[in-house]
């Protein structure tokens, strides 16, 4: 692939509402994962290690804490005099205003696109971590001759979602035969992961036409339509790829971060995932702590018991506390002898002496940004 052969496009707003007080007031993209990570690392990494080197972000609302966090682009090198990082507002275009779909977010960033000299453009929302290579997709969607790729994710017993998301029904050769919207798992299970790759100049055409008929749904307005008219692909995912469709499977997606086998897959040299460099301490634990099985990153103090948590920047656990299935967000303050499990801690939480708050795998306790328990 030559470089910047492909545009990056990433929908930072697609899903705020599926994950409830967590973009309350911030959006999907912005949301803290792993101890260190935000979101939109994860889809800004993956452009850029694949040679995407011109990259939109379609906001929407709440977006200062994402402006905060990506800045200039820096840390993914993508501060250029030329190309680099755009961010792109719902009123780029007179007579634009907050979009209701995929496609209205499309036309309303279409002035960037055009002006693009690449001959590809790739589609992403935020809400899907992985280590993906975008270069492999392009080959099989070159191989194919594909006008459109589209990327799932193979659910053997996938669970129930806080919003429609869409199936996908293939044919022996891999032609999209079907695409399918629900709240619940299909049979086959071959969860669309939002993650599209299309020519620039079949985007343009197809946003042009909807617009003007008036629609906004890709999936509705664009895929199901065309299903019979263009050659449509699925293309499954390689590797591992967690899809957070639910505060529930933002849990569940922070807690696999503890197999070394999903973190080998997601972390490795070859492909680092990027983000905002801080200059923190390393973690400080007292000479009673005791930890088993965590992430803890830099700037945390350990004083207590912790063990099957994510701990993030700054967090403290003071002596007695005990923290077990949970996940404590940068600025959290857990005092002496207060007891967590399975609980989310949102930034600069403080849970007062002798607390008891316990939450269950499938339905953890969600406590607020700046509460104090």
């Amino acid at each position: 692939m030559r470089e910047n052969e492909m545009l990056g496009i990433i929908f930072s707003n697609m899903h705020d509402h599926t994950l409830g007080m967590l973009t309350e007031k911030r959006t999907t993209a912005s949301v803290p994962f792993g101890g260190r990570y935000r979101f939109i690392d994860f889809t800004l990494s993956n452009m850029v290690n694949s040679g995407i080197g011109d990259v939109g972000i379609i906001t929407k609302s709440n977006y200062q804490s994402l402006v905060d966090h990506i800045g200039s682009g820096k840390e993914w090198d993508l501060d250029r005099k030329r190309g680099g990082l755009s961010f792109l507002s719902p009123f780029n275009n007179v007579g634009s205003g907050i979009y209701r779909g995929r496609i209205e977010a499309l036309s309303g960033a279409m002035n960037f696109i055009r002006h693009s000299n690449a001959k590809y453009v790739l589609l992403s929302d935020t809400d899907v971590i992985a280590n993906m290579d975008y270069r492999a997709m392009l080959e099989e969607h070159v191989a194919s001759r594909a006008d459109v790729t589209l990327l799932y994710k193979n659910e053997a017993n996938p669970g129930n979602y806080s919003r429609e998301v869409t199936f996908l029904r293939m044919d022996d050769t891999g032609r999209v035969v079907e695409a399918s919207r629900s709240d619940q798992p299909a049979a086959d299970g071959k969860l669309f992961l939002d993650i599209i790759l299309m020519e620039k100049r079949v985007l343009e055409r197809y946003v042009s036409e909807i617009t003007r008929q008036g629609g906004h749904s890709f999936t509705k307005d664009f895929l199901q339509p065309n299903l019979q008219k263009l050659n449509i692909r699925g293309l499954p995912v390689r590797g591992v790829s967690l899809k957070v469709c639910s505060l529930q499977a933002y849990f569940e997606a922070n807690m696999e971060l503890l197999n070394p086998l999903v973190r080998q897959e997601l972390f490795w040299g070859n492909r680092p995932i990027y983000t905002k460099v801080r200059d923190e301490v390393p973690a400080k634990y007292g000479l009673c702590a005791k930890a088993d099985n965590c992430l803890v990153a830099d700037g945390a103090i350990i004083e207590g018991e912790i063990e099957n948590s994510i701990i993030f920047r700054g967090v403290r656990v003071e002596k007695g506390a005990k923290v077990k299935n949970c996940i404590l967000m940068q600025g959290t303050t857990v005092e002496e002898n207060a007891s967590l499990n399975c609980v989310i801690t949102d930034k600069n939480v403080r849970i007062q002496n002798n607390r008891v708050l316990t939450g269950y795998n499938t339905y953890p306790v969600f406590i607020a940004k700046g509460s104090v328990v």
